[in-house]
């Protein structure tokens, strides 16, 4: 016996994601979706096409849409499945996923955006509940009525905003904001994403709005959704997004380079392929690259960059999930993607710059002066950006000791050029 989910955008079924008796799983577009040339294929590694993809082709994709790692684990134990089904997973939490699409099952209609009853605002005291929850209930799986999913290995959770307030999404509502609370084994991580993605908005680095708030004295961070958009009435919309082990058809639990994930010679060529300006966003990679390496984001791998799809335009999406994971002994410095065969700030000289440039195809002058450029602006912007955010009550001891960091970090890379 076979089940079926089927895969809705926009109010349209776009196809059907299929599982068979013994596990193996298909996906098919609809034939209205196929014939309809206005409709775009769901991946860069899934062309519309009339034949069936099978596991190998389709599961990239899908399983993309799922938590990782211990998150995945934590997420099947609470729902009493096994975490290697990818089917039984989306289909408990396909509700509100990356992008633009909703999977529901086979015979069933999403609820409709328009008619989603008001959210309910959470208090203070629920919400230091469910900040307590989720380390045991990642997304809240299994909670009646929720049916959410981000992919990553950190903790989050979709949510809406009402009044300003958090509040748990209702029925068909699209999220617009992920609640990051601070990671359990790591200290202050609240206070280090902060500062990283602030200090990225100041270089002028396009990453998604971040603000940092407690509740009862607990941090935690709200990320504005970049795959949203509110419409003139105010309705929040998806907008379809895909990273890039899921344009590439690399399966998440390979998104690291060293495990064939992607690279940045892969990633750059990805982006000349498929973005409506391909000159524009390869320099938005370039800066991500040089920023990841002075702030010590050691694990920006394929899945923390994504393809964003809006109004006919395929642009990089708006950077996210940026840490200073040099500043923790027990994970490992050596970056997710090389820079020339360079592993880590240490290694990197005046040459590297030059293989750098030839492996993704920019010229060697540009891409120096870029490295210089943005090591000084970093510098010099880490002190205002630590203040801004000290100011909103978060811990400034830890703000002060991963600006130190990062600004060392800075004046160092400033001299490989």
């Amino acid at each position: 016996m076979s089940r079926a989910l089927s895969v809705w955008w926009e109010g349209i079924t776009v196809g059907v994601l299929r599982v068979d008796r013994h596990g193996d799983m298909t996906f098919a577009y609809t034939s209205d979706w196929l014939a309809d040339p206005s409709r775009p294929p769901l991946s860069i590694s899934l062309p519309k096409r009339r034949e069936p993809f099978n596991r190998r082709e389709c599961r990239p994709f899908f399983a993309g849409l799922l938590p990782e790692e211990a998150q995945r684990t934590a997420v099947a134990r609470a729902l009493g499945v096994s975490s290697r089904n990818d089917f039984k997973l989306l289909e408990a939490l396909g509700g509100d996923v990356a992008g633009a699409l909703t999977l529901w099952l086979e015979g069933e209609t999403p609820p409709a955006t328009e008619l989603a009853g008001p959210a309910t605002p959470l208090e203070d005291r629920q919400l230091v509940e469910l900040l307590d929850s989720l380390p045991k209930r990642p997304l809240l799986a299994g909670e009646r009525g929720l049916r959410l999913s981000l992919a990553g290995a950190q903790s989050k959770l979709p949510v809406v905003l009402v009044e300003g307030k958090v509040a748990l999404p209702a029925a068909g509502q699209p999220t617009t904001h992920i609640l990051k609370p601070s990671i359990p084994q790591f200290p202050t991580t609240t206070e280090n994403e902060a500062l990283a993605l602030r200090l990225a908005a100041a270089l002028g680095l396009s990453v998604a709005p971040v603000e940092a708030r407690t509740a009862a004295g607990r941090p935690y961070l709200l990320v504005t959704r970049s795959d949203r958009r509110f419409d003139a009435s105010g309705l929040a919309r998806r907008l379809h997004q895909e990273d890039f082990c899921q344009a590439l058809g690399i399966p998440p639990e390979h998104k690291y380079a060293d495990e064939g994930g992607p690279t940045f010679k892969t990633s750059f060529d990805l982006l000349r392929r498929a973005c409506t300006r391909p000159a524009v966003e390869v320099l938005k990679l370039l800066d991500a690259a040089i920023f990841n390496l002075i702030v010590g984001n050691s694990d920006a791998h394929g899945k923390n960059f994504s393809l964003l799809y809006e109004g006919g335009d395929v642009t990089l999406a708006p950077l996210y999930d940026i840490l200073c994971t040099v500043a923790y002994a027990d994970l490992s410095p050596k970056l997710a993607m090389k820079i020339a065969k360079r592993g880590t700030l240490e290694e990197i000289g005046k040459t590297t710059w030059t293989a750098f440039a030839a492996d993704v195809g920019l010229g060697a002058p540009f891409v120096r002066r870029r490295v210089e450029s943005l090591a000084h602006s970093a510098d010099d912007a880490v002190p205002g950006v630590v203040e801004q955010i000290a100011a909103t009550g978060l811990d400034r001891e830890a703000l002060s000791k991963y600006g130190s960091l990062i600004a060392s970090r800075a004046a160092r890379l400033a001299t490989t050029v």
